[in-house]
């Protein structure tokens, strides 16, 4: 029997196999394997929780932004009610401002005509009396002497 090349190449092919498996190579890639799950099922657990707690966060921060839209809405509700409620208050207190004022106007408006009449009647007594004492004063020029005899006559008249 003739040992050939293929005879050789076979028997180192088998010494190879041997010592590899002698020096527990398969073992330690089967372990290096092994870790390189082991460490890349850590980091897949980990994305999955990040990734929970990132949805559990977003989720969070939807129910704040939605709690945070209702309030703003319900503080406009109240601002808007708060404005109409203040302008319907201003348009009273103008309404009873312009009355007040109107009423005072035409106080002084009545005051001011009674005293124009006031001062007309006073004038137009004066006129009067003025008139009265030209009238009288030519009356007793003209014919004072027998006035004053007449009245006397009257007050003798009386007195008796």
């Amino acid at each position: 029997m003739e040992l050939d090349n293929s005879f050789w190449a076979l028997v180192g092919l088998i010494a190879f196999i041997g010592l590899i498996i002698y020096m527990k190579v398969p073992q330690a890639l089967t372990g290096m394997l092994d870790g390189r799950i082991e460490k890349i099922q850590r980091d897949l657990d980990e994305a999955k929780q990040l990734r929970e707690e990132a949805q559990a966060l977003l989720a969070e921060y939807e129910r704040k932004r939605k709690a945070a839209e209702t309030e703003a809405e319900e503080i406009i509700t109240a601002a808007r009610e708060e404005a109409d409620r203040m302008a319907e208050e201003a348009k009273a207190s103008i309404e009873e401002m312009v009355t007040r004022r109107t009423k005072a106007v035409e106080e002084k408006i009545a005051q001011a005509e009674a005293q124009a009449v006031a001062e007309v009647r006073a004038r137009s007594a004066d006129v009067a009396v003025e008139a009265a004492r030209l009238l009288l004063s030519e009356q007793v020029k003209k014919s004072g002497d027998a006035l004053v005899d007449e009245a006397i006559k009257e007050v003798g008249s009386r007195l008796n």
